[in-house]
């Protein structure tokens, strides 16, 4: 009898502790993240090689891939210019918000010769440009506009970027507008093309703003539901954008990332990718204005419209 009283104690003492205890919380699945190759996803080297329990990256090579993850849920934070993450929020009706820039600007006027000293030297002349219904044209359009040279400098549209860098390359396109890591490749394949005029500079002088070429922006779904891991690969991506930035084998280690395919262009070309992280009200303010300048040369250009307010995650990760 008394052996029988142990084993029910028993019993019940382990029923009562298990309905005690707390449920084993589930691990949080790594979050997914996309970014295109080139610029927009340099700042993600160092996080994509060190924080592999923490993020999933892909690095996709068209802005369309881009978007069909983030409208499909496959991705919940993503690298993309910065009319594109406009465009997503239109086409989401507002299920997209930005969260930070991570690339100023990296376009850069190249000319084959020795003739363009300042940007009133192109008046006459033809810049090939790539980027046609992109932000290359309108940051151009609106810089001939504003030194006046809108209707004394022809722009003729290349559509791909290995086309244009051949015609610079063998002198049949004397003036090109190009975007880094392009840029490097283009000056590494003949001695003759130099960077003329760095486009940052001119917007610069005329303008209270910088140049905002990529954004991070993430799912307002996702963002609702972990707002502190948003935080956290802000912070983190932060971080890892400084490495870029600063240390030696940053060239080595975007290249084995995938993200730019050679190292001496990676090298090249990482000072001038002006690669950031800038969130709160400077990343509201500055995306902002970009936005203005895009809608004002082309409302479609941003998806018909400017986002509305809280389209901006305004977000101070420590």
């Amino acid at each position: 009898m008394k052996k029988t009283i142990a084993v029910l104690l028993t019993l019940l003492l382990a029923v009562s502790m298990f309905a005690c205890a707390k449920p084993a919380q589930e691990p949080q699945e790594p979050v997914r993240v996309a970014a295109l190759a080139g610029p927009t996803g340099i700042g993600l080297a160092y996080l994509m090689q060190e924080q592999q329990d923490k993020y999933t990256v892909e690095i996709l090579t068209a802005p369309d891939q881009v978007t069909a993850k983030v409208i499909s849920g496959e991705v919940d934070i993503a690298a993309v210019p910065v009319n594109l993450a406009a465009v997503l929020n239109a086409k989401t009706e507002g299920k997209v918000k930005v969260a930070a820039i991570n690339t100023l600007g990296v376009l850069y006027l190249l000319e084959n010769g020795n003739s363009v000293q300042s940007i009133e030297d192109l008046a006459g002349r033809t810049v090939y440009s790539v980027g046609q219904g992109s932000t290359p044209e309108y940051i151009l359009q609106v810089l001939l506009d504003a030194y006046g040279l809108t209707d004394s400098v022809t722009v003729e549209f290349i559509a791909d970027n290995a086309e244009l860098i051949t015609k610079l390359s063998d002198g049949s396109a004397e003036l090109a507008l190009l975007p880094e890591p392009h840029v490097s490749i283009a000056t590494a394949q003949n001695e003759n093309v130099r960077v003329a005029l760095a486009i940052n500079d001119l917007w610069a002088a005329k303008n209270d703003t910088q140049i905002v070429q990529g954004v991070y922006v993430v799912r307002s779904e996702f963002l609702d539901a972990h707002k502190d891991l948003v935080d956290a690969f802000l912070a983190d991506a932060a971080a890892s954008a400084n490495k870029v930035i600063s240390e030696a084998d940053a060239p080595a280690v975007v290249v084995s990332q995938g993200i730019i395919d050679k190292e001496p262009i990676a090298k090249k070309a990482i000072p001038n990718c002006n690669i950031c992280l800038i969130t709160g009200e400077e990343m509201r303010s500055n995306v902002s204005a970009m936005l203005k300048v895009l809608f004002d040369a082309n409302p479609k250009s941003v998806g018909g419209a400017m986002p509305a307010e809280d389209f901006y995650y305004v977000a101070n990760p420590s």
